[in-house]
């Protein structure tokens, strides 16, 4: 599985709204990498942010 579909499915599994560092606590991928991955998920249209910081999938 690549880095992209853990950082996804991180998201699949919470109930709550997360934010990059969760993320990599969550997958063990390094911060800087999840902030790239969801760099690319924002420009996608993937992820959405309810709130400042804090990011769900749409």
């Amino acid at each position: 599985m690549d880095n992209t579909q853990k950082v996804i499915d991180a998201f699949k599994k919470s109930n709550e709204p997360l934010n990059a560092s969760t993320i990599a606590k969550m997958t063990g991928i390094d911060k800087k990498e999840v902030d790239k991955i969801m760099e690319k998920l924002k420009k996608d249209g993937v992820i959405e942010s309810p709130k400042r910081c804090y990011w769900t999938l749409k």
